[in-house]
Formats: structure tokens, C-alpha cells, sequence
């Protein structure tokens, strides 16, 4: 592959989900050595730990990079070739359970909080202008740059740097794994998969992770899947045999119908109704369709649809900085700590650097025709090819139409956010509201708006001004 230095630009390096991943996935790369790689994140406790690790990491595995690290992007962001954002306004845990209570106050129960619902409209809004502020110094400093986005959620915050400014951004998320587990527990027998015992829900628990995260490694191996639609609302096509090609979703039709009706039980319905397998597993899936909040009939308790663990969450993070804080003191035994993979950011540099046409499987993009039946320039899931000239979908044609319904109905909620945070748009953020499945009432619609924005006036100006 060859030497291919560049600069590379990690914003929100402290992150805890993506930070540490990515930053050793591209100290690990051959094609990178000699790079220089930036990190920045407005935790100065936090980047110092993670600059001296990766700066340890650096020297240990002689990657010959020039390790930089700034509290601010715009330091950062002239000349460089890649940028990747892993943003969150914080505190994490605190404020998404914050989206989830507020409408309760009001009668409104969300399944999840996350990326739809009304919490998906606050959690996307607080994000939406510090993104936009990094892509518009992009425009100035570094406007040849991509940006690798992980910020959540990822369709409304790449929504919005594709409709507001003019950096090429691509999307990229790791959910397409919990369709490869469940996929491959109910082939398990199949295709010789051993499937631990704790696997029991894709929920993004401790307790189901390593379960799942094992499942899913012996079932890429021996599976592929083509998957399309949204960010965490993505419907399998097609499924293949990786080494012979066969088409196994007849097989899996089959399997599927064997496992125990406990497991994943909305995934079972929605994929009994609409005939695609849903990708993402039952607390993602949740958030976008409306049959799951209705006060009367409590369909999250039929569905044992889980919370997230905010207190459990928020003590993995602390509990994860006080073991990276003494990796970095002590300097001894990389490997225990260190992940073994990519979340993605890699494969798209290297291949946009060397040209390689790589295949990967789970791109978010602006819609070019490749979804026939979604809206153009809308940001879409879907598997693409990298190479120089960037990213290229995959053609999908046209979905289903009750499928094509219902994503386009999350796509026009996502523009009207994203519309109504950039402008400080109030009318638009309430029909973002009550265009979503979770609302049932104009008033109340109103009151959970209101009490957002006074509650997160701070993290909204352009409301305020």
C-alpha cells in the first residue's frame, strides 16, 4: 500500500465511545505512518490523558506521527485532509435522561430518547450548531477536507452539514453489527456459531454486549448482509453466504421463526408486517415507528423494551478514564487496553488516499438516486464504495413503499430539526414535533417544546437571539 502521510484531525478525541478506537486504529495503519494526527476536545483532563497515551502509543509501535493536541478546532483545522468528529455536548448520561423525563411531565412516555422521538429533537439540537461551527471553519480552513462524522444523531447532524454548508461529509455507525448477531444466532446451527449464553437482547446493556459483540465476529466471517434505509433504521435486502454466495434469507425466514418469541420481540412484528428483516434491534428500531408509546395500551412493557443504564453508563465512563488516566502514568502493557478495531474512520482515509475501491458495507451519504423512492440529497444507510474520488453508493432501487413510508416521514422530521435549530426557527421545530410518532397531542407538543428550550437555553442560542 505504501506510505501515504497526511493530516488528520480528531475532534471530541476524548470520546468515549469513539475516541480511543479510532485514534489506535490509525496509529495501527502502515499506509499512515509519518502522518501528522491532531487531536482536539474541550475536556483539557481528558485530551492531556489522551495525548499522552497516543503520543506513548506513537513511540512504542514507531508510527513516526507528529502528535498535536489543541482545546480548540480551529487551531487545529488548517491544511488538513480528514476530519473526524466525535462530539458530544455533555454530560452524556445526564442530558439524555433529562430528554427522556421532560415529556414525561407532560404524558408523553418515549421508548427510547436517543435519536427520535422528542428526544431525538433535543439531543440532535444541542449538537446540530457546535458540529456546524466545526464545518464552517472547514470551509475556511481546510475546505478540501471530509468529514468522518460519529456525532449522534447521525442522520439529522450529517442532514445538517450537507444542507448547510458545503463540506463533504459521510456518516459512519457500527449498528449494522447487532443485525450480523441476530442473524447469526438464528443460523447459528447452520453455520457452526456458538452463540454465549448472555446473548439474549441487542439492548446496549453491559450485560448483552460481549455476548453480541462475539456473536456478531463469527458471523461476518461467514455472512453478508446488504442493508439500506436510515442510520439506526436500516432494512436487510439481501443476505449471502460470504463464501459461496447463496442466498440464505429463505433459510433465515425460517430460523428466525424458531427462535424464542422473547428474543427481540418488535423486530419479530415489524418484520412479520413488512417483510424486510429491521437491522438495528428492538431499542432503535422503537424510536421511529409509532406503535410503541401509546399511554393506554403500554406497548413497551409487551415488548420488554429497555431504558438505556444512564447511572450504569456514566460509571463506565469514569471507571474507563481512571484505567486510560493510569495507562498513561504507567506506560506499560499497550495491549491490554488498547482496542483490536476499526470503527470505520480508517478504511475511509486509506481508501480515499490509495484509491483501493474498498466495498463497505455501511455508509451514511446524501441520497444521489441510489434510494429511488427517498428523497434526493437526503442523508441515507447504505453500503458504498471508497476510493479518491470519495464515497459512491450502492443503486438500491426503489424500497418497499409502506418501508419507503415511514423513513421518509423520519426524513422530513430530521430536515425540519435541522432547519429549525439553524435558523432559531420555533414554528419549525414545534411541526418537527408534532410530525413525530411519539407526539399524539398539539398542546402537549407545545409544552415538551418549551420546556426544552428553556431548559437547554444555554445549548440553544439561535432560539434565543
Amino acid at each position: 500500500m505504501g506510505n501515504h502521510p497526511t493530516k488528520i484531525v480528531c475532534i471530541g478525541a476524548g470520546s468515549y465511545s469513539f475516541g480511543l478506537t479510532t485514534l489506535v486504529s490509525l496509529l495501527r495503519s502502515q499506509a499512515l505512518k509519518g502522518s501528522q494526527l491532531v487531536l482536539v476536545d474541550r475536556d483539557e483532563a481528558h485530551l492531556s490523558i489522551m495525548h499522552k497515551l497516543i503520543s506513548w502509543l506513537n513511540d512504542v509501535w514507531e508510527t513516526q506521527m507528529q502528535i498535536d493536541a489543541h482545546t480548540h478546532h480551529r487551531d487545529a483545522l488548517r491544511g488538513a485532509h480528514f476530519v473526524i468528529n466525535a462530539i458530544e455536548v455533555g454530560p452524556r448520561e445526564g442530558l439524555w435522561e433529562s430528554d427522556y423525563r421532560i415529556p414525561l411531565k407532560y404524558g408523553v412516555r418515549q421508548p427510547y430518547a436517543e435519536n427520535s422521538g422528542p428526544g431525538g429533537f433535543a439531543h440532535a439540537a444541542r449538537n446540530i450548531l457546535p458540529v456546524l461551527e466545526i464545518a464552517r471553519d472547514m470551509e475556511t480552513l481546510s475546505p478540501d477536507a471530509w468529514l468522518i462524522n460519529f456525532t449522534n444523531p447521525m442522520q439529522r447532524i450529517c442532514a445538517a452539514v450537507h444542507r448547510h454548508t458545503a463540506v463533504k461529509v459521510i456518516g459512519l455507525c457500527h449498528q449494522l453489527s447487532a443485525g450480523y448477531a441476530m442473524v447469526g444466532k438464528a443460523l447459528a446451527q447452520d453455520l457452526d456459531i456458538f452463540i454465549p449464553p448472555t446473548f439474549t437482547s441487542t439492548h446496549a446493556s453491559m450485560k448483552y454486549g460481549v455476548g453480541m459483540f462475539a456473536t456478531y465476529l463469527q458471523a461476518v466471517e461467514k455472512i453478508k448482509i446488504t442493508a439500506a434505509g436510515l442510520n439506526h433504521f436500516t432494512w436487510m435486502l439481501e443476505l449471502e453466504d460470504r463464501l459461496t454466495g447463496e442466498d440464505l434469507y429463505p433459510r433465515f425466514r425460517d430460523c428466525w421463526k424458531s427462535l424464542p418469541e422473547t428474543f427481540e420481540p418488535l423486530t419479530r412484528r415489524v418484520f412479520d408486517a413488512f417483510g424486510l428483516f429491521p437491522i438495528p434491534g428492538d431499542e432503535h428500531l422503537c424510536e421511529y415507528l409509532p406503535w410503541v408509546s401509546d399511554p393506554g395500551t403500554r406497548p413497551w412493557e409487551k415488548y420488554e423494551l429497555e431504558l438505556y443504564e444512564w447511572a450504569e453508563h456514566d460509571q463506565e465512563r469514569v471507571d474507563k478514564w481512571a484505567e486510560l488516566r493510569a495507562a498513561a502514568e504507567s506506560r506499560t502493557n499497550p495491549e491490554e487496553f488498547v482496542p483490536g478495531y476499526s470503527e470505520g474512520a480508517l478504511e475511509v482515509i486509506e481508501s480515499i488516499l490509495t484509491d483501493s475501491h474498498l466495498y463497505w458495507e455501511s455508509v451514511n451519504i446524501p441520497n444521489q438516486g441510489y434510494i429511488t423512492n427517498l428523497p434526493e440529497d437526503a442523508i441515507i444507510e447504505l453500503p458504498g464504495v471508497l476510493s479518491a474520488g470519495g464515497v459512491q453508493g450502492i443503486s438500491i432501487g426503489a424500497l418497499p413503499e409502506g418501508i419507503a413510508e415511514i423513513l421518509r416521514r423520519e426524513i422530513t422530521i430530521s430536515h425540519l430539526t435541522v432547519d429549525a435549530v439553524v435558523r432559531g426557527d420555533r414554528q419549525l421545530a414545534l411541526q418537527a414535533l408534532l410530525l413525530d410518532p411519539v407526539i399524539r397531542d398539539m398542546d402537549v407538543a407545545q409544552q415538551v417544546l418549551d420546556d426544552y428550550l428553556v431548559t437547554y437555553r444555554d445549548h440553544l442560542p439561535s432560539f434565543w437571539s
